[in-house]
């Protein structure tokens, strides 16, 4: 393996640390992984629920919202239609559950074993027929072209929230949400900030507005937030327009005292039948009457009483002073003026003051991390304090530096699962998430009765719960034997087709593949191979696929590519699933094979190099090392755990491990103050082999964790490669 450190620039470096307040080290990293912007760096150091995204940046969400809060009044029924995956699952369930709550007549449906990708026309017409009027997707609907027009036949409204790439014709929803959607003659609104929210993230933003417009006096009421500031000779006048929190416009006039009427400025027109607030009232009606005389009165509220109340720390300061202290203003990658400050400190006082969130966000959290990790989407930007905020309130104890926090405990559901895996009260991760409890979800799909992993979740009642967390782990036993069985035909198969398709894409097929597991065996495919791999399943008339990528190639190309072939598709950049007609089997596989000779990889991910976070000297090898290791947690999808170079260590200690044969090395390395144990997979041929062995010097690449025993965490590094070293 090539050991790779990417060059960075010691001002860089200091400039982030002086800046943004971490050391050295943790800066010396955010430059190495390019994460140098204020906007980006902020999700690494911060948490608070404050710096997620305000959901009414959302195209259509106050829409959606007015429409909600319609039927709730007309006491309309309401179906939620999810996925079937995990993502859609707990999509499903946050929203199937909030609306419930504020006392919507509200059931929800999931594709069955068979049935189709998306929503269908049959649920259309059934819910139509039960006299239904309002439909809500989730983690799907954005392709559903003929099924929301048939609603609309039926006159039954649809809002669609979903994640998927947006195809060129959207449906004719009465609203969408999709943070994927973009500017359009249709959209004139600015795209969302972050697209890469999962599909239930989607749905948490739908019901964090719903719980803002039900809790607050202010949703739907425009509010000007103004502020005066001296410039030269000269006064600016700049005010904010806000609604719901998000700023909507914003007016900035520069004037000079008694130069000009207050009617030939823009303020007027912009400030008309607005509510007023200001921060120091008198100060500004002072400035007022320098700039226009005597005659001009803006009626305003003095809203910095009521702040201080709230936020006791700002408190009889000016806006300036405030900004030198604000968070807000750290991460800015522009020159905040005050405004920015006050239309800052006005979200946060608003927030405080009405009490949104608290424990029942907290339910809301551990939802959409499961759908942000099962749908393996980037742990970057909002989506990590999503997944924080879920683990933490899961498990405390899995966020050490955050265990002053209060504990909320597993929901309902997830708590039962989460004891038949044995993990109940124990420290886990992103890892333990994905690996086991998100299968576990996934095989009911997989198996045929995904309605059972949803039940599961709302179930009210707690011994049936238990029996159905029990048959979802049954399933996923079934589930494992079934993808082995499979796998041995897929294998060769899947090697054999790399001929015809110019090494880069690989295919399996054929009525032996179960239809539920193609997505599993594509990524294996993808993973053994290092190529995209397409896995396919022969059933009746409708042949159903799954494509996974490898090497950075972005899979939509490939997916667009054959569409005119497909019933439906949709999917990510890196994962898709699509459905066709047998007779159009020879068409899509001479595609393929067309498609394969254009395809490129990305030459970052060609070979086998490893990418060096930091090279530590050996005084730094001390268990404080895990605070740092915290910090960047949680790892996963754009996030890979820390890798570190060290070198000169002494192996003190080899051992070999594993149940069957010894194909694993457990050692002791010396460096430093401290000893560390290690673990090194697949390595004891290297030491049969001689390549190292005890009391020699070594070089070593790893990661760190804790290994946890009986409630005691012990510092542990796992090696990803170990050279002697040549100093």
């Amino acid at each position: 393996m090539n050991w790779k450190k990417k060059a960075v620039s010691p001002e860089q470096v200091k400039d982030i640390s002086a800046k943004y307040g971490c050391n050295l080290l943790a800066a010396s990293i955010l430059a190495r992984r390019g994460i140098c912007t204020g906007e980006a760096i902020k999700f690494f150091l911060e948490d608070d629920m404050r710096y997620l995204h305000n959901p009414f940046e959302m195209p259509g969400m106050e829409d959606a919202v007015e429409r909600i809060l319609a039927a709730k009044e007309e006491g309309e029924k309401v179906l939620v239609f999810g996925d079937s995956d995990v993502d859609g699952i707990t999509g499903t369930v946050l929203l199937t559950e909030y609306l419930a709550g504020m006392g919507i007549d509200v059931t929800w449906r999931i594709p069955g074993g068979e049935d189709p990708y998306g929503l269908s026309i049959k649920a259309v017409e059934d819910f139509a027929a039960a006299y239904g009027t309002l439909i809500i997707t989730v983690d799907c609907g954005i392709s559903c072209l003929n099924e929301i027009r048939r609603a609309g036949e039926l006159s039954v409204d649809v809002i669609v929230t979903d994640h998927h790439e947006p195809q060129e014709q959207l449906p004719q929803a009465l609203t969408i949400i999709n943070p994927k959607l973009k500017n359009s003659a249709d959209l004139p609104s600015p795209p969302y900030p972050f697209k890469d929210l999962s599909g239930c993230g989607v749905a948490f933003k739908l019901v964090s507005a719903l719980r803002f417009a039900q809790k607050s006096e202010l949703y739907g009421q425009p509010v000007c937030l103004l502020n005066t500031r001296p410039v030269q000779d000269a006064w600016i006048v700049e005010v904010a327009k806000m609604r719901n929190l998000a700023v909507i416009a914003t007016l900035t006039e520069t004037i000079i005292p008694e130069m000009i009427s207050i009617n030939d400025t823009r303020l007027p027109a912009f400030l008309e039948g607005q509510q007023i607030l200001v921060w120091d009232a008198p100060q500004h009606k002072r400035t007022l009457t320098k700039l226009f005389g005597n005659g001009v009165e803006i009626g305003m509220l003095d809203i910095a009483p009521e702040i201080g109340k709230e936020i006791p720390q700002v408190a009889g300061k000016s806006l300036i002073r405030i900004k030198e202290l604000s968070s807000i203003a750290k991460y800015s990658d522009r020159e905040l003026s005050d405004i920015d400050v006050f239309v800052s400190l006005f979200c946060s006082f608003v927030r405080k003051r009405e009490k949104i969130g608290g424990a029942e966000e907290s339910f809301d959290l551990q939802l959409a991390a499961l759908g942000t990790i099962g749908d393996i989407m980037p742990l970057l930007d909002e989506n990590r304090i999503i997944v924080r905020g879920g683990i933490r309130s899961l498990a405390p104890a899995a966020m050490p530096e955050y265990s002053n926090n209060a504990a909320v405990g597993p929901a309902p559901g997830i708590a039962e699962l989460l004891d038949k895996l044995e993990l109940s009260g124990s420290h886990f991760d992103v890892k333990d998430i994905a690996w086991k409890v998100c299968p576990a979800i996934n095989a009911a799909r997989r198996m045929g009765s995904p309605e059972k992993a949803a039940a599961l979740f709302f179930e009210k009642n707690p011994s049936a719960r238990k029996r159905l967390a029990g048959e979802l782990i049954d399933l996923n036993q079934q589930r494992k034997s079934l993808e082995e069985e499979i796998w041995g035909m897929a294998e060769p198969m899947a090697h054999r087709s790399l001929a015809v398709h110019d090494e880069k894409l690989a295919l399996a097929y054929g009525a032996e593949i179960n239809k539920g597991v193609t997505g599993l065996i594509a990524q294996r495919i993808a993973r053994r191979f290092n190529v995209p791999a397409v896995a396919v399943s022969f059933n009746a008339d409708i042949y159903t696929g799954s494509i996974r990528s490898a090497r950075g190639y972005n899979i939509g190309s490939l997916l667009e590519q054959c569409g005119d072939l497909f019933i439906d598709s949709g999917g990510h950049e890196f994962a898709g699933g699509f459905s066709l007609h047998k007779e159009q089997w020879d068409a899509f596989t001479e595609r393929l094979k067309t498609a394969a000779y254009a395809i490129e990889f990305d030459e970052a991910q060609e070979g086998q190099t490893i990418s060096i976070d930091a090279e530590l000297p050996l005084d730094y090898l001390t268990p404080d090392l895990l605070n740092l290791t915290d910090r960047f947690a949680p790892y996963g999808n754009n996030n890979e755990p820390l890798t570190f170079l060290a070198k000169n260590l002494i192996i003190e200690d080899v051992n070999f491990i594993g149940k069957i044969e010894s194909k694993h090395l457990k050692l002791v390395l010396a460096g430093g103050k401290h000893k560390w144990p290690a673990l090194y997979w697949d390595a004891a041929i290297r030491v049969m082999n001689k390549e190292f062995g005890k009391g020699d010097r070594v070089d070593a690449v790893f990661n760190v964790s804790r290994d946890w025993y009986k409630g005691i965490a012990t510092p542990q590094m796992m090696i990803i490669d170990l050279k002697k070293s040549n100093e």
